[in-house]
């Protein structure tokens, strides 16, 4: 099997790239997080995000894409991931997203969201898209509706319980 290394992808204000190992202590902090954890995953001891951060740069080698790093094009500081995930149990492959404290409501999950599906599309030739999101959590409902995806179906995700599965449009739908 050949590693696969993330591309670096660029957009007005962010890059994207593949996971570093001085990303993981900004990783661990939102994973540890009880009111920003849930919606992405469990909250994590230290440990157990280590593990997950190590799944993702696994996940990279296995599909040959996963979470990227989102990061300030200027300091190159970890903010959020966004990318496509698909581990085992999953319906079908995801565009995901979060960022991290401090850096809501800036724009930064939209841009980067965007960013990784438009290479999803175009670079990895995906023709659909969903995002698995808790009906809880009205952010990412926003966010998926300003992206274009709309509601599909609620479903048992074998990872997070239930979930809402929403479509994001085809890449010949997106202007």
């Amino acid at each position: 099997m050949t590693l696969t290394n993330a591309p670096r992808l660029t957009s007005d204000r962010l890059c994207l790239r593949g996971p570093e190992m001085r990303d993981f202590d900004a990783f661990a902090e939102f994973h540890a997080d009880p009111l920003r954890a849930p919606g992405f995953g469990p909250v994590y001891r230290r440990d157990e995000a280590w593990r997950w951060f190590a799944c993702n740069i696994g996940h990279w080698h296995i599909h040959g894409y996963g979470y990227f790093i989102i990061a300030d094009q200027q300091s190159d500081a970890a903010i959020g991931l966004s990318g496509i995930w698909n581990p085992e149990g999953w319906p079908e492959p995801e565009l995901g997203w979060v960022v991290f404290a401090g850096h809501e409501g800036q724009g930064i999950a939209f841009e980067a969201a965007s960013r990784a599906r438009q290479w999803a599309y175009g670079d990895l030739g995906f023709a659909t898209l969903t995002s698995n999101i808790y009906g809880s959590n009205t952010r990412s409902i926003a966010l998926a509706r300003r992206l274009g995806a709309v509601y599909e179906r609620t479903y048992d995700n074998v990872y997070m319980g239930e979930d809402q599965l929403w479509r994001h449009p085809e890449p010949g739908a997106l202007t």
